[in-house]
């Protein structure tokens, strides 16, 4: 068992699948569902699951939500504006119940899963049917039983640190798959709530993973995600002999014949050399990398508890740009941390311009309760972390565009995601290096992998030609 991890029993799961063939016989159970995500990807990878469950207890996706029988709410809770759009959309969905009184409302995800928030949300918003936290997901055909027949709302929030192997999923996506390898944080960044919510980190078992990995491959897959909070970590509460490595991972992984491989997030402290190193000798492992910096000033980073420096940062930048020549790399940037001057912004103004980053999201720090940063001293007026957070965007788009100027000419292999927003005569999806790539192109060309060579460059995408 790996380190606090709580497996779901096999037995379990046998108890959940018998729910799901009781809701198909119901005949009071809603008939389409519609899925609304918020967050990061771990988040889209859960609404894969819960989909997968809804469609085996026999309903059917909507294609918006306005048509669905049921609607549930996965939700953020990383900044606050996640939130407020959720349960904004919870609100609304109060009025369409008045011409559709039938409909099932849940929300479920981080934000379920803070203390107290479930039973504030049912206590604001009664109307609600089913709310469950992130530890609860394989147990929803139990709750949508509980729920079906009463007239009382499910709530189910638990404080395990839960790995549920099996669950079905409907993937977003037919050539290309996010693969969960770890799941919650240790790193406790004074910042950041997901600690609290997704619970300490616990890697799956190398074998259960690639067996997945397996079956994704035989499916057709062209690409995988590889997800954790922190990746770079997968394996450290791992036991005994079938005890590994991220790096080690990867590199079993790049033996199978997946075309494309990619993977986050990765903190900077635990970017070894070992990861590196299996990067620069792989065939599959995209030549990308998003490394969260936060800050380019020590004290900052200090008071983040990120457990490293500027120094130790540009280090491994260097490394990596030196074992994977023309790697692009993608950052995360706060701004506006409690406390922060004036001169320790500029410090990460001068970190972006040193480093040149291929993109970098950028975001005002959002007060999280619970989280050791919300109680600081030195909150910063949100008119000053505005106009900084527009100086330092203005900087990362001209920076960018010098960036890309390297791709021009060369060629690249774009998997083609879908139609481009412009035109349905050109299609657009990502290259190798992570960066959206638009070219002509049709719907057939969907789930392909195109050659193409770049001729221009316009704002965060690159234009192709076919080869």
């Amino acid at each position: 068992m790996a380190g606090t991890a709580v497996y779901v029993t096999e037995a379990e799961s046998r108890r959940q699948q018998e729910f799901i063939r009781e809701i198909r016989e119901l005949p009071q159970r809603p008939k389409t569902y519609h899925v609304v995500t918020y967050g990061c990807q771990m988040n889209a990878h859960d609404s894969e699951k819960i989909a997968g469950m809804l469609e085996e207890m026999g309903l059917t996706e909507a294609s918006v939500r306005e048509e669905a029988d049921f609607v549930i709410f996965n939700t953020c809770c990383v900044r606050d504006n996640a939130e407020r759009r959720a349960l904004g959309n919870v609100t609304w969905l109060k009025e369409v119940r008045k011409t559709h009184p039938n409909l099932m409302i849940a929300v479920c995800g981080c934000m379920i899963q803070e203390p107290g928030m479930a039973e504030k949300i049912l206590k604001q918003y009664r109307f609600i049917d089913l709310a469950f936290g992130t530890a609860n997901l394989h147990r929803l055909p139990e709750m949508m039983y509980t729920a079906l027949n009463s007239d009382r709302s499910v709530v189910q929030v638990v404080q395990e640190d839960v790995i549920a192997e099996g669950l079905p999923v409907r993937r977003l996506r037919q050539d290309a798959a996010y693969l969960t390898i770890m799941y919650g944080c240790n790193n406790f960044c004074s910042f950041c709530i997901v600690p609290y919510v997704r619970g300490r980190e616990r890697s799956r078992q190398p074998e259960d993973i690639l067996r997945e990995a397996e079956t994704l491959q035989r499916s057709g897959v062209k690409e995988i995600m590889l997800l954790g909070q922190n990746v770079n970590s997968y394996g450290k509460d791992l036991e005994g002999e079938g005890r590994m490595s991220f790096a080690r991972l990867l590199r079993e992984l790049d033996g199978m014949q997946i075309p494309r491989i990619r993977f986050m997030t990765s903190h900077p402290k635990d970017l070894s050399d070992e990861l590196i190193d299996a990067m620069a000798g792989s065939r599959h492992i995209l030549p990308q990398f998003h490394l969260p910096v936060q800050s380019g000033n020590d004290e900052i980073l200090r008071r983040m508890n990120r457990h490293y420096t500027r120094a130790q940062y540009l280090d491994r930048v260097s490394r990596l740009r030196e074992a994977v020549p023309g790697i692009g790399l993608s950052t995360d940037i706060i701004v506006g941390f409690p406390g922060e001057t004036e001169e320790q912004f500029q410090d990460t103004m001068r970190l972006v311009e040193e480093v040149r980053y291929d993109g970098a999201f950028t975001f005002i720090y959002s007060p999280r309760v619970g989280t050791r940063a919300a109680a600081m001293e030195g909150q910063i007026p949100e008119s000053v972390s505005s106009e900084r957070i527009q100086r330092l965007i203005q900087l990362q788009e001209k920076l960018q565009k010098e960036t890309m100027k390297r791709f021009l000419g060369q060629e690249e292999e774009v998997l083609v995601e879908g139609l481009s927003r412009r035109s349905d005569r050109a299609v657009s999806g990502k290259g190798r290096h992570g960066v959206s790539v638009t070219m002509p192109g049709e719907l057939e060309d969907v789930g392909n992998m195109i050659p193409c060579r770049i001729t221009e460059i316009k704002n965060n995408t690159l234009i192709a030609e076919r080869i």
